[in-house]
């Protein structure tokens, strides 16, 4: 549970940085305001993904304790953590380029694709040890399945 709250912590301070330099950087390069970039979804995908997501999943492992299943937990955790890494690593890159006015190649959006993908398989994972663990608790949540 501890890595967990520290994680989502950590989410909550990069989601934040990065809505700093989302704003700081398209000044600093006097980008216009009503253009896009994608710098502004690092900083919604970082606070809602990693911040948000990961303290839903803190509350589940408290009530039914998913990582009571440490090997499909574990899998979930780094699976999911990297997904969300790299597909916000991505965003700022793309979007960096775009305030710079620099073309991006196809590649980010191909790597960005695989932050989703592994994103996508966490969540599979996830839900895997979340019905384990339910199924396992002697609560009457349990009991309506």
């Amino acid at each position: 549970m501890k890595r967990l709250l520290n994680a989502a912590f950590i989410y909550m301070l990069v989601g934040v940085a990065s809505g700093l330099f989302y704003r700081e950087f398209t000044k600093l390069n006097d980008f216009a305001e009503g253009q896009f970039t994608q710098l502004g979804l690092a900083h919604t995908h970082l606070l809602t993904l990693g911040f948000i997501v990961l303290l839903i999943v803190l509350a589940l492992e408290k009530v039914f304790g998913i990582s009571s299943s440490p090997k499909l937990f574990a899998w979930f955790f780094w699976l999911y953590n990297a997904g969300v890494v790299l597909t916000s690593a991505m965003l700022i890159w793309h979007g960096s380029l775009t305030v710079l006015g620099q073309e991006s190649s196809k590649m980010i959006s191909g790597i960005a694709g695989l932050g989703h993908m592994l994103i996508t398989a966490g969540m599979i994972v996830f839900f895997v040890a979340l019905r384990r663990a339910v199924l396992r608790s002697k609560t009457p949540t349990a009991e309506l399945a």
